[in-house]
C-alpha cells in the first residue's frame, strides 16, 4: 500500500480517496495539493525531494518548526507510559500540569479540553449561555461578534463568523447572532487613527449592548488579528474598552485565542497588550507547535461555581472522546517548556524587526496597500488584484520554493518561531517577484 515515492503517485491516489478541507475539489486539477513526505525545521519536503518554506506555519499551527527534537521526544516519553484514558472518571499527570501552567499563564482556570478551535468556540458559546441559566437568567442566550469575524465552522461557532462563503450556504442550521462593528483600522476614515477608529468601533458595541444586554450572553472576538477577515488588525485600546463595556452591562467577553495566542502577537496571549483578563480564553492551533490535535478553555472562579451543584443537570456535561489526550497534553507542556528555555518572546521581536526591515521594498512597492504586522504576523493588499490573484501567488511561490495561501488579494505570512536570516530573505525576495509579475 504504501510503494509510492513519487509526488504524482500520491497525487493520484490522493484524489481518488480524499476530500480536502476547504477546498472546491474540481480546482484541484489546476491547483493540485502539495505531497509533503516530511519536515525539517521551517521547511516542507515533497516525495520529489524539493523544499518549500512553510511560511504561513501549516494553517498557523507550527511554532517551533517540523520534527523539533524536544516535542518529539516528549511524545516518544509519553507512549511508553499512557496514549489515552478517558477524561470522564480518570486523570493524569500531563492534563493535571498542563491545567496548572495554562492557568498561571491566563489568569483563568478550570481547564475544559477539546480537540479543535471550532471545539473551543462551541465549548466557551455553550458555558456562557449555561452559566447565565443557571444564574437564573435564561433570557440571556444571544451572543455579538465582530463583523467579517471566524471561530469555526461547526454550528455554534459558524453562528459567530461573518464570512459569506462559509456560512451562507448553512444560515438556515444556524442561530442568529449580532456582528458589531469591526475595529479593523483599514476601514478608518481618511486621517483618523487606528486607536481612534477602535474607540469608534468600541462605541457601536456599546450602543448595541446598551439596548440588549438583557438578552446577550457574550460577546466574542478575535482580539488584535481578525484572521480570516484578510489578518485585519485593531488597536489594543478596542479591547480594553470592550472590557469595560461587557463589565458595565453585565456581560461575558470570549476572547478567540486560537489563532493569535502562544506568541503570534508578540505577547504571549494578545490580551496582554491592552492588560484586560477575559472571562473566557479559547486555545487551540500553536498550543502543541502544530502536532497534535488540542484545544482548551479556561474561564473565572465565579463561572466554575455557577456549574457547581447536586443537580447533574446544572453541571457541564458536553464532552469528546479525546479530551484532554495525554499525547497532546505531554506535546503542549513540550511547547511551554520551550517558550521558556529559549527565550521565544524575546527572540521573535528581533526576528519580527529583521523580516519588517527586509520587506521595505515590498511595503513601498506600488500595489501594496496597507503593509501591517503586529508580531509574527504580516499581511498586505495588493491593489487591482486580478481574478484568481490567490491561486495564481500560490502556484508562482511554491515554483520559487516558498508556500503561502493568500486570503482573496491579501498577502500574509505567519512563519514558525525558527526562521532565520536567509528564510526572511527568501520571503522577502519571492513576494517582491510575484508583484512584478503577477
Amino acid at each position: 500500500m504504501n510503494a509510492c515515492t513519487s509526488n504524482t503517485a500520491w497525487l493520484d491516489r490522493t484524489q481518488a480517496a480524499l476530500w480536502h478541507p476547504c477546498t472546491q475539489m474540481k480546482q484541484l486539477a489546476a491547483t493540485p495539493p502539495l505531497p509533503i513526505e516530511r519536515g525539517e525545521g521551517p521547511w516542507l519536503i515533497d516525495y520529489d525531494g524539493r523544499r518549500y518554506l512553510d511560511a504561513i506555519s501549516s494553517w498557523w499551527v507550527n511554532l517551533f518548526g517540523h520534527a523539533e527534537p524536544r516535542i518529539n521526544a516528549a511524545i516518544v516519553d509519553q507512549l511508553g507510559k499512557i496514549e489515552h484514558v478517558m477524561l470522564a472518571g480518570c486523570t493524569h499527570a500531563p492534563v493535571v500540569e498542563l491545567s496548572e501552567r495554562l492557568a498561571w499563564l491566563t489568569g483563568l482556570g478550570h481547564a475544559f479540553y477539546g480537540s479543535d478551535g471550532a471545539s473551543a468556540t462551541e465549548i466557551a458559546l455553550k458555558m456562557s449561555f449555561h452559566y447565565w441559566r443557571n444564574s437564573g437568567q435564561p433570557a440571556k442566550t444571544g451572543f455579538v461578534s465582530l463583523q467579517h469575524a471566524y471561530h469555526g465552522e461547526t454550528l455554534g461557532a459558524l453562528s459567530v463568523t461573518d464570512v459569506a462563503l462559509f456560512k451562507a450556504t448553512y444560515a438556515p442550521l444556524l442561530r442568529p447572532s449580532h456582528q458589531a462593528m469591526s475595529p479593523d483600522w483599514r476601514l478608518a476614515e481618511p486621517g483618523e487613527s487606528a486607536e481612534a477608529y477602535a474607540l469608534r468601533a468600541a462605541a457601536d458595541l456599546d450602543g448595541y449592548l446598551a439596548a440588549h444586554a438583557d438578552t446577550t450572553a457574550a460577546v466574542i472576538v478575535e482580539p488584535l488579528v481578525q484572521g480570516a477577515a484578510g489578518m485585519a488588525m485593531h488597536h489594543p485600546v478596542y479591547l480594553t474598552t470592550a472590557r469595560e463595556v461587557c463589565d458595565r452591562h453585565g456581560v461575558h467577553l470570549i476572547a478567540d485565542e486560537i489563532a493569535v495566542g502562544f506568541g503570534r502577537t508578540g505577547t504571549f496571549f494578545a490580551c496582554e497588550q491592552a492588560d484586560i483578563r477575559p472571562d473566557f480564553i479559547c486555545l487551540s492551533k500553536g498550543i502543541t507547535g502544530g502536532y497534535l490535535p488540542l484545544s482548551a478553555v479556561l474561564t473565572t472562579d465565579q463561572v466554575y461555581a455557577a456549574f457547581y451543584h447536586d443537580d447533574s443537570a446544572q453541571g457541564f456535561l458536553h464532552s469528546h472522546s479525546y479530551t484532554g489526550n495525554p499525547l497532546a497534553c505531554r506535546a503542549a507542556l513540550a511547547v511551554l517548556d520551550i517558550f521558556e528555555q529559549d527565550s521565544v518572546i524575546e527572540a521573535n521581536r528581533v526576528r519580527a524587526e529583521h523580516l519588517t526591515s527586509l520587506l521595505a521594498e515590498v511595503r513601498s512597492h506600488p500595489r501594496v496597500r496597507h503593509f501591517r504586522q503586529t508580531g509574527m504576523i504580516w499581511a498586505f493588499d495588493v491593489a487591482d488584484a486580478p481574478p484568481g490573484f490567490g491561486r495564481n501567488c500560490h502556484r508562482l511561490a511554491l515554483a520559487q520554493g516558498l508556500f503561502i495561501r493568500p486570503i482573496g488579494s491579501t498577502v500574509y505570512f505567519m512563519p514558525p518561531y525558527v526562521i532565520e536570516a536567509p528564510e526572511m530573505r527568501l520571503m522577502a525576495d519571492v513576494t517582491l517577484n510575484i508583484l512584478q509579475t503577477l
